[in-house]
């Protein structure tokens, strides 16, 4: 894994994964939750297990199936995601009045 220090680069995939398990009270497995966000299983496990490492995601052995749930850490981590998807959805296009229309440079005529 490298020197990483704290940093946890998330992306798409990892994001989904973290709200998925913050937007439900399901209990989830690694398997339910690689399909239900589309997610392979082997990259599903990864992450869980990166999580589990930096203590956002813990889990619960139940048999043979391993229950997968979001830490205090990683509740809060899923909140600022929302946040910050709430914030890029508020920006808008600009007004209509802000906005100009480029129209290529014609030639000058010769006369």
């Amino acid at each position: 894994m490298g020197n990483e220090g704290g940093m946890l680069l998330l992306k798409d995939k990892q994001a989904r994964i973290i709200l998925m398990l913050a937007g439900s009270e399901k209990e989830w497995h690694l398997s339910s939750i690689a399909k239900e966000t589309g997610v392979t299983y082997i990259h599903t496990s990864r992450f869980v297990s990166r999580c589990e490492e930096k203590g956002i995601i813990s889990s619960e052995v139940h048999g043979k199936l391993k229950k997968i749930f979001l830490t205090e850490k990683g509740k809060k981590i899923a909140g600022d995601l929302k946040s910050i998807i709430s914030k890029i959805d508020e920006v808008s296009e600009p007004e209509a009045s802000e906005q100009q229309v480029r129209q290529p440079l014609s030639k000058p005529s010769s006369a």
